[in-house]
């Protein structure tokens, strides 16, 4: 018997790769891209009037609604509907602030073709994909929660500020110690976390409800 399609949707405001990367989806069998769109707005319109995809592909720079907001809109009006982010650059503030706006992982546009539908198969069957700035041993950590290593006091503060717009000095600033006692308590979370990158203890903090988004 035959397998489900995966439906899917492209939205990014250039029209040669948004075209290029719904053709080059549509050659996996296990896909169907059922639409695409420039930004949020034709988004919008388009989820209006045609069968809801399964997980959209979204830009993050776009006009008139950019990722951030289309995706915290998708959130908020179909919950259902997993979001992958598509990433010019590897930039951790970009790929945070998709993630707190509702997304379930990101790829990088130069990623091969493949490897997008690995991420797209990942959300659709595990509910979420991140690439190799966090540890895939983020996923098993958050799964056990009998297994998750406690943290201090002011561990948990440094978490909650890390997923702010604060630089780490500012971090440190904030919380009345150096530079050297924040990057030690980012080591130190790295270590116990099984994490590599900021993004990856701002999705911790995110999956184990320490912020409210």
């Amino acid at each position: 018997m035959k397998e489900a399609k995966i439906n899917i949707a492209i939205v990014d405001d250039h029209t040669l790769f948004r075209n290029g990367l719904a053709a080059l989806m549509n050659e996996f069998e296990e896909l169907n891209v059922i639409f695409s769109a420039g930004n949020g707005k034709e988004m919008q319109d388009m989820l209006a009037n045609s069968l809801l995809p399964d997980i959209i592909l979204m830009d993050i720079n776009m006009p008139e609604m950019d990722g951030y907001k289309a995706t915290a809109w998708l959130k908020e009006t179909y919950p259902q509907i997993k979001v992958l982010a598509l990433s010019m650059f590897d930039e951790e503030k970009a790929v945070i602030g998709m993630i707190k706006s509702g997304a379930c992982g990101y790829v990088l546009k130069e990623s091969k073709p493949r490897e997008v539908l690995e991420a797209i198969k990942t959300i659709y069957t595990k509910g979420v994909y991140i690439n190799e700035l966090v540890s895939g041993k983020l996923l098993h950590s958050i799964a056990n929660q009998k297994d998750a290593p406690l943290l201090s006091a002011r561990e948990i503060e440094f978490l909650k500020l890390c997923c702010s717009e604060l630089t780490y000095k500012e971090i440190a600033d904030s919380m009345f110690v150096s530079p050297r006692t924040v990057d030690n308590y980012r080591e130190s979370l790295f270590q116990k976390l099984n994490l590599k990158s900021r993004t990856g203890l701002v999705l911790y903090s995110i999956k184990n409800q320490l912020i409210q988004l």
